[in-house]
């Protein structure tokens, strides 16, 4: 496959908004007297590549690490794109954290710096609500939660979705709306836009994140 940068007429934070078109207080666990704790699950890590009309033009990486001696686990998503446009190198980096207790998410940051500036977004559990901010490229959106999150995005890339039916979208900090298709792939729906996730013995294999001008194809790397 050819690692060339490809050529193509959009604006940084338009690329950004295609691809994604797809420590909160720390209260640990304790073992409890005389009990010897359970070592923690090892650390999870699935790597792709992103692909635009069969081109490379960029990486990203999935990782879960469970938190030893907790409840905890903190996932992460990081996306690097690199675009050479007619006049200008453009490079996108975003990552999506989040932390997890209990099977509950405590706290979701997204940070993303591109050429046409940094954005963030922000969902935090403050006990009986989550405050939720988002302010990314032409997309700002705060609200309060009552629900506890316990599916997100991210959690896509680490085993089918199964029953659920939504899944928290860090970048935008509203839903996702997931559904089984016939064809054994996994749909997710927000704003009119459709992600396509296809899995193989449960894993993840490969994303397709569909817009009108090109497809992003998201594939695991070996």
């Amino acid at each position: 496959m050819s690692n060339r940068p490809y050529r193509v007429p959009l604006r940084a934070g338009q690329l950004l908004v295609l691809l994604w078109l797809g420590p909160a207080g720390a209260a640990h666990a304790q073992a409890l007297p005389g009990t010897t704790p359970r070592p923690a699950a090892p650390t999870e890590t699935r790597h792709y590549a992103i692909e635009v009309a069969g081109l490379r033009v960029g990486t990203m990486t999935a990782t879960r690490q469970p938190q030893p001696g907790t409840t905890e686990v903190v996932s992460t998503l990081i996306s690097d794109v690199q675009v050479t446009f007619l006049f200008y190198h453009l490079k996108i980096y975003y990552k999506v954290t989040n932390r997890v207790r209990g099977g509950q998410l405590q706290l979701s940051t997204v940070e993303a710096h591109t050429n046409q500036g940094d954005f963030s977004s922000r969902a935090e559990w403050k006990g009986d609500h989550y405050d939720i901010r988002a302010d990314q490229y032409k997309h700002h959106y705060q609200a309060t939660e009552k629900h506890p999150i316990t599916y997100t995005v991210t959690d896509m890339f680490f085993g089918e979705p199964g029953g659920h039916t939504t899944a928290f979208a860090e970048y935008f900090g509203d839903y996702f709306t997931v559904a089984h298709a016939p064809d054994g792939t996994y749909r997710a729906h927000r704003d009119g836009r459709e992600d396509e996730y296809r899995y193989a013995n449960g894993q993840l294999v490969t994303l397709i994140k569909k817009n009108p001008l090109k497809n992003f194809v998201i594939r695991l790397l070996p």
